[in-house]
């Protein structure tokens, strides 16, 4: 992962970024250290400190578990977060990779996606008295399915997307710095390493918007050593 995210957060420091944002569970779990250091003066965050604080501050109980890829749950990157906010909290980590695979293909709801959903979940609720009272999406292909993920938890679990409380920690950062813009609406512009026609066809599955075709770039980037 860190071979892979050093070059490319070159790349985007060479366009003259001013911020970099891991939006992703597992290279934030594995290689934002490493960022940070070959950067040290460029703000670099990633999602699962501030999804960790939405956890906690959303659980009554202190039972929390999480939705992952198999190398986040690994890392334990999510548990030690929320266990350094809420010592005594009761945290279950669960690999959902096939998740993964649905939102990529646009199945986000529908008896498919329900299923693969409730065999990941169901465990969790088998004992209504140790059953968690939040559940954080903890990689950010998930997002999408939290419908159905809603559905199979029930309403007494609070959904987490760490998304929002990571926009809200760049902006203060950003305030807090100087460094927030003041006027202007923002653009989006994309870099892809491969596949840019099934970006723009996939990615408003997660973004929720159409994405220009003309707005994806197809970049060539030299993997570390």
């Amino acid at each position: 992962v860190e071979r892979y995210a050093l070059p490319d957060v070159a790349e985007l420091v060479r366009r003259g970024v001013k911020a970099v944002v891991v939006a992703c569970n597992t290279a934030s779990a594995a290689a934002l250290p490493v960022l940070a250091a070959a950067h040290p003066q460029l703000p670099v965050i990633g999602v699962i400190e501030p999804g960790a604080t939405a956890a906690v501050a959303a659980s009554r109980t202190g039972r929390i578990a999480g939705l992952a890829t198999e190398g986040t749950v690994r890392g334990g990157a999510y548990q030690r977060a929320i266990i350094e906010r809420l010592p005594l909290a009761q945290v279950t980590a669960i690999p959902a990779t096939l998740l993964v695979a649905l939102a990529e293909e646009g199945w986000i709801e529908g008896d498919v996606a329900q299923a693969a959903a409730g065999r990941y979940l169901s465990p969790l609720f088998v004992d209504a008295a140790a059953a968690p009272d939040v559940l954080v999406l903890g990689c950010t292909h998930f997002p999408p399915l939290a419908g159905v993920i809603g559905k199979v938890a029930g309403p007494g679990v609070r959904i987490v997307d760490s998304a929002v409380t990571t926009a809200d920690s760049l902006a203060s950062l950003l305030a807090r710095r100087g460094m927030a813009a003041t006027a202007g609406a923002g653009v989006a512009h994309f870099l892809v390493t491969d596949g840019e026609e099934r970006f723009a066809r996939v990615g408003p599955v997660f973004l929720g918007r159409a994405i220009e075709p003309l707005d994806v770039e197809r970049v060539d980037i030299q993997v570390v050593a």
